[in-house]
């Protein structure tokens, strides 16, 4: 099970979640976000660091120019772009980085139907709760992963959204043949960007 956490704001947590051997680190980049990035990491410390984990740049409807500027200043792996990014915009990204799109999910929600014009564009779905503020911002809500195990989605992809460490049992009973890795941010946190490095521990032995 691959863990991503999200929401870093210190050089020192991103080597300590390289240590614990956490796949994915997200940085976000939206400026309404509390755990934006700004410049509390040195661009150019992050770009040379020499991590097993990939770092993850956070969008919420960027200029273009602004996410290939971050993934050339930052040494990013991989982008995750949360608001309404076009196919076309991803696809371009594609070339450059990996890309995870970020998609609301309540309980109508057509799951097929929503990431349908995705599916050549991109390298990893997440599906999250709530608007931007919520998932962001993290109030850490779920949504009802069944809704997930009904669709064919055929991209490996990231749940999100309010998961605890008391949840590693849920999360290993869930089942669909593309999940690919969770996604953890606020209730791993003592404030926001700063994370609970023993809590993390604790869920990533949970989840072996």
């Amino acid at each position: 099970m691959n863990i991503k956490v999200c929401g870093i704001t210190e050089m020192k947590q991103l080597q300590q979640l390289d240590g614990l051997d956490i796949d994915f680190a997200g940085l976000i980049f939206y400026k309404e976000s509390p755990r934006y990035i700004g410049d509390k990491i040195s661009k150019k410390e992050l770009k040379s660091a020499d991590f097993d984990l990939k770092k993850v740049g956070v969008f919420v409807n960027p200029e273009m120019i602004d996410v290939l500027d971050a993934i050339d200043e930052y040494g990013l792996d991989a982008v995750q772009l949360h608001g309404d990014e076009s196919p076309e915009m991803c696809e371009d990204l594609s070339s450059e980085v990996e890309v995870i799109k970020a998609f609301r999910v309540t309980d109508g929600t057509d799951i097929d139907k929503m990431v349908a014009p995705y599916d050549a564009v991109c390298d990893y779905y997440l599906f999250d709760t709530g608007g931007l503020k919520e998932s962001l911002g993290g109030t850490g809500q779920q949504f009802d992963w069944s809704i997930l195990t009904k669709a064919k989605i055929e991209k490996p992809f990231f749940l999100s959204g309010g998961i605890g460490v008391d949840d590693a049992a849920k999360v290993k009973a869930f089942t669909h043949p593309d999940f690919f890795g969770i996604d953890i941010n606020s209730r791993f946190e003592k404030s926001p960007g700063v994370k609970d490095m023993g809590a993390v521990l604790q869920f990533r032995q949970a989840m072996k």
